[in-house]
């Protein structure tokens, strides 16, 4: 691993997606997806507001993990035909997000961000017979534990 320093630039990330099929153990799909939104980490807020008037008390709370949404170009030879088997899975398939820092050279830096989950969404490239832009797959994943 590269010891850069710097900022990371949105495009330098390397962000593995693989979907795998319960109770089998073949994957349905994998590889290098474009886009990831989601994903915070946030936290229940418990407030405790005492007698007398006195200040409010954070009690904290408990951590949860947003939804991850991801993106890419859809490929037929790569996506189109794993469509059916995504679809089929959706609310039962496993899914493993890796988040790999890269610096401006494209070599890893740090560690990398791993989520698991299940695949609580597919959908399949938009049709528009007035546009020539690219058709892109998204799936959903609700995360079920927290980054590592």
């Amino acid at each position: 691993m590269a010891n850069a320093t710097g900022p990371i630039r949105l495009d330098t990330r390397n962000l593995t997606v693989t979907v795998r099929n319960v109770p089998d153990t073949a994957d349905i799909i994998s590889g290098i997806w474009d886009k990831k939104t989601g994903g915070e980490i946030d936290s229940e807020e418990t407030i405790y507001h005492p007698g007398g008037m006195a200040d409010p008390v954070s009690l904290g709370g408990r951590r949860n993990v947003g939804n991850l949404v991801l993106t890419r170009l859809c490929r037929v030879e790569r996506d189109w035909g794993a469509l059916p088997s995504l679809i089929s899975g959706v609310g039962k398939s496993r899914v493993v997000v890796g988040d790999q820092a890269r610096d401006i050279d494209g070599n890893p830096v740090q560690n990398t961000l791993t989520y698991n989950g299940r695949l609580k969404r597919v959908t399949p490239p938009e049709v528009d017979s007035e546009s020539s832009g690219p058709a892109l797959i998204e799936i959903e994943v609700t995360v079920d534990g927290f980054p590592s």
